[in-house]
C-alpha cells in the first residue's frame, strides 16, 4: 500500500497513546476493506447501488471515536465508518444492503437510509436537509435533560445550499444547542464542482453569519480530526453551543458508482490520491514504530475473514416474504387508546378555549412535552391559545421559534427520537407548505422505514370565512390525508377539540390537528373541565334521519346544522367525521345503507379533496343500496379571495341547500 509520493499530511500524535493510534488505523481500515468488497459485489450484480466514501474515512472514524456511544450521530451515505466504528454487526449491515429482514428496514429502504436506537445513529433520507433540523431536536432534548451530551450531524457541501441547512444553523445558534454541524466538503455535488455551488472561500465562514463558532479541519488527517473534535466535544458538553466544522476532503469515486468521475480533472484526482487518509496514516505509524507490516497483514486478514463470514450469513438468509397485513400494520406505531372519561363538571368554552385547556392539561400530564412555534411564548400566539403558558411551564418547554417551519418540524422529530413529545404550531395552516417536506417524507415514513415513532402533533389554524385572503384561509387537509403514516384530525366543536387533541398528543404517531379559525370564537359548548380523551377514527352522528346521509367536517358541520335547523322537514343523518385519518368508514357505510342517498360537504375545493375519495368509496361499497348518485359539494376551484363577497361566493356554504334538495328529490 505504500506510495513514495506521500507525506502529504502532517500528523501530530500529541498525547495520543499507541493504543489509540492503532485503534484509529484499524477503524479506518475496516470500512475501506468493506467498501472494496462492495465494489466487487456491485460489479457482480449482488448489490444494487453503492455510494463510496473511499478517501473520507478519517472524518467518520475520527468523529465517531471522539463521541460517547450514547451520543447521537446523524450520518450521510459516505459515512460507513460511523456505522462500523459504532460496532454494528457486519451481518446486519450486509442484510440491510441486500434488503433482508435482519437489516434495519425490513427491505423497505436501502443503503444508509435507516436509524438504530441501539447504536444511537439516525440515518439520512434522500432529501438531505431534514436531518440537520432533526439534530437540533435531539440536541434540544439533551439541553432540556441537562445530560451534557453532544449531537453530531453530517452534510455534504452540496447540502449546505438547501434551506434546511440555514434554518437548522439559525435555530441551533439562537437556542445555543449542543450540536456539531459537520460539512464534508469533498469537491463535488454529483458532478457540480464547488465553484458552482457556493461563492465563498470556505463554508466554515458561514458560521460568522449565524454567530456560530466554526473551524476548518483537514478531513484526511485522522489525528487532526480526532484530537480537534475530542477537544470541542469535551468543551461543548460543559458549555453548550453549536459548532460548524468544515472537513476538507475529496470524493475519489463517483457520486454513486454508475456516475463515474470523468468530469474530474486528472490532476485533481492525482493530488488527492496522494493524500489518501489510510495509506498516509499507515506509513506514518510505521515511521513511529507503532505499526509493522506484519500487523497490517494480520489486520487485513482478520477483517477480510469477518467480511466473508458476515456475507455468507447474509446470503444464507431467506429473502423477505411479503406479508400484506404486516406491511399495512407497520405504517403506524401501535397505539393502545386509553379512555379517560369525561367528568360531570363542565363549563362553557369557546373552541379556542377548549384547545388551550387541552394543551395546558397535556403539558401538566407530560413533563417531556415541548411546544414550539412563532410568537407562542410571552405573546401567547397570534390567537392567544398559549397565553400564560410561559409563566406556568417556562421558556424551555414553550419555545418561540424563528420563522422556519421546516427546521421546527424537524426539531420535533428530533425530540421524538430522543424520547420526548413535541407540538409544533403553524401560525396559519397555509404556512405548512414551508415545512411540507419533513412532514410527508420524515415524520410520515419513519416508523414504516425503521420503527422510529414520530411523536409530533402539528397544530393547523385553518379555514376561510374571516376575510384573510389566499395565504391565511386554506383548509389544506387533503395534502396530508394522501400520505400514509400521518393522522389527520379536524374537530368542529369545543368538547371534541379538547378530547381529540389530548388523544393526539398521547398518540406516538404524527398527527395534523386542524383548528378552524372562524370557529375559534364563534362556537361555544359545555366542555368537561378535567383531562379526558376521545378516540381517533370515530365519527359523531349529530342528527338522525331516514332520507339522506350528510357527511362533513369542520365548518361544514355548522353549515349543515344551519340548513337542517331551517328545514325541519329534511330527515337526514348528519355525520361529523371529526377524524379524517383514520376515518370511521363503518359509520358512513352503515348510514348510507340505511338512507340510500349521500351528500358530502367540504370547505376545500372539489378536485382531489376528501369528498372525492369518500364518493368513490361509497360507489364501491354501497352501489346496490344507492337510489341516486353520490353528491359532492365543495368550494370553487380558485384560490381563496380576500373580499368578503368574493369569499362568500367562493365557499360551498350557500350552494349546499340547493344541492341537498336536488338530491333528495332525485
Amino acid at each position: 500500500m505504500s506510495n513514495p509520493t506521500m507525506k502529504s499530511i502532517n500528523y501530530d500524535r500529541a498525547s495520543l497513546s499507541d493504543e489509540t493510534l492503532i485503534q484509529l488505523y484499524y477503524n479506518m481500515l475496516r470500512p475501506r476493506l468493506i467498501e472494496e468488497k462492495m465494489l466487487i459485489l456491485l460489479r457482480q450484480g449482488k448489490i444494487s447501488k453503492w455510494f463510496s466514501g473511499i478517501g473520507q474515512e478519517a472524518i467518520s472514524v475520527g468523529l465517531t471515536m471522539a463521541l460517547d456511544k450514547e451520543e447521537y450521530i446523524l450520518p450521510m451515505h459516505r459515512n460507513l465508518g460511523v456505522f462500523t466504528t459504532r460496532e454494528i454487526p457486519l451481518f446486519r449491515l450486509f442484510c440491510q444492503w441486500q434488503g433482508k429482514a435482519s437489516g434495519f428496514t425490513n427491505g423497505r429502504d436501502r443503503s444508509f437510509h435507516f436509524g438504530t436506537q441501539e447504536y444511537h445513529i439516525v440515518g439520512m433520507i434522500s432529501h438531505l436537509g431534514p436531518q440537520l433540523g432533526v439534530a437540533d431536536g435531539i440536541a434540544l432534548a439533551n439541553l432540556l435533560k441537562k445530560n451534557n451530551k453532544v449531537t453530531a450531524v453530517f452534510t455534504g457541501e452540496g447540502g449546505t445550499s438547501e434551506g434546511d441547512f440555514h434554518e437548522a444553523l439559525n435555530v441551533a445558534s439562537v437556542w445555543q444547542l449542543p450540536v456539531l454541524f459537520c460539512i464534508e466538503n469533498n469537491g463535488y455535488g454529483l458532478s457540480t464542482p464547488t465553484a458552482e455551488q457556493y461563492n465563498c472561500e470556505h463554508l466554515a465562514d458561514r458560521g460568522i453569519g449565524y454567530g456560530m463558532e466554526s473551524h476548518i479541519i483537514d478531513g484526511n488527517n485522522i489525528t487532526e480530526v480526532y484530537t480537534k473534535v475530542s477537544e470541542l466535544v469535551e468543551d461543548i458538553r460543559q458549555n453548550p453551543r453549536p459548532v460548524l466544522l468544515e472537513f476538507k476532503t475529496f470524493r475519489m469515486r463517483g457520486h454513486e458508482e454508475a456516475s463515474g468521475t470523468k468530469y474530474v480533472p486528472q490532476e485533481l484526482m492525482d493530488h488527492w490520491a496522494a493524500k489518501d487518509p489510510l495509506e498516509n496514516y499507515q506509513e506514518y505509524l510505521k515511521t513511529l514504530g507503532v505499526l509493522t507490516e506484519e500487523k497490517v497483514q494480520e489486520f487485513n486478514d482478520k477483517i477480510k475473514a469477518e467480511i466473508n463470514t458476515a456475507l455468507d450469513q447474509a446470503y444464507a438468509e431467506e429473502k423477505i416474504t411479503p406479508n400484506l397485513s404486516t406491511e399495512l400494520n407497520d405504517v403506524y406505531k401501535t397505539f393502545v387508546y386509553q379512555e379517560v372519561n369525561k367528568n360531570t363538571k363542565t363549563k362553557e368554552l369557546r373552541l379556542i378555549d377548549a384547545i388551550s385547556e387541552g394543551l395546558k392539561q397535556s403539558m401538566e400530564r407530560h413533563d417531556d412535552l415541548v411546544i414550539m412555534g412563532q410568537d407562542i411564548a410571552e405573546y401567547g400566539g397570534v390567537f392567544k391559545i398559549t397565553d400564560g403558558f410561559v409563566e406556568q411551564f417556562g421558556k424551555g418547554r414553550v419555545r418561540n421559534t424563528p420563522i422556519c417551519e421546516s427546521a421546527i418540524v424537524e426539531a420535533g422529530m428530533g425530540l421524538s427520537i430522543a424520547g420526548m413529545k413535541a407540538i409544533v404550531e403553524m401560525q396559519f395552516a397555509d404556512f405548512v407548505s414551508s415545512g411540507f417536506n419533513p412532514i410527508v417524507n420524515y415524520l410520515a415514513k419513519s416508523h414504516y422505514r425503521w420503527n422510529q415513532q414520530a411523536d409530533v402533533v402539528v397544530r393547523m389554524p385553518c379555514g376561510a370565512g374571516v376575510a384573510a385572503g389566499p395565504f391565511h384561509s386554506q383548509t389544506n387537509e387533503a395534502w396530508f390525508t394522501k400520505t400514509p403514516g400521518l393522522k389527520v384530525v379536524y374537530p368542529a366543536f369545543p368538547a371534541d377539540a379538547k378530547g381529540l387533541l389530548i388523544t393526539a398528543i398521547n398518540d406516538p404517531n404524527p398527527v395534523l390537528f386542524f383548528e378552524h379559525k372562524a370557529l375559534y370564537r364563534s362556537i361555544r359548548q359545555e366542555v368537561p373541565s378535567d383531562y379526558y380523551t376521545l378516540p381517533l377514527g370515530k365519527a359523531s352522528l349529530l342528527r338522525k334521519g331516514n332520507n339522506i346521509t350528510i357527511i362533513t367536517y369542520g365548518a361544514g358541520v355548522h353549515w349543515a346544522l344551519d340548513v337542517l335547523e331551517n328545514n325541519a322537514d329534511i330527515s337526514a343523518d348528519l355525520i361529523d367525521l371529526r377524524s379524517l385519518q383514520p376515518m370511521d368508514k363503518e359509520a358512513i357505510i352503515n348510514s348510507v345503507k340505511k338512507t340510500n342517498k349521500a351528500i358530502i360537504l367540504q370547505e376545500d375545493s372539489m378536485f382531489g379533496g376528501i369528498a372525492s375519495d369518500l364518493s368513490a368509496m361509497l360507489m364501491e361499497e354501497c352501489f346496490e343500496y344507492l337510489d341516486a348518485p353520490v353528491k359532492r359539494v365543495a368550494s370553487l376551484e380558485t384560490p381563496i379571495p380576500f373580499d368578503s363577497q368574493l369569499e362568500q361566493q367562493y365557499l360551498a356554504k350557500d350552494r349546499f341547500l340547493e344541492s341537498l334538495l336536488e338530491l333528495i328529490s332525485y
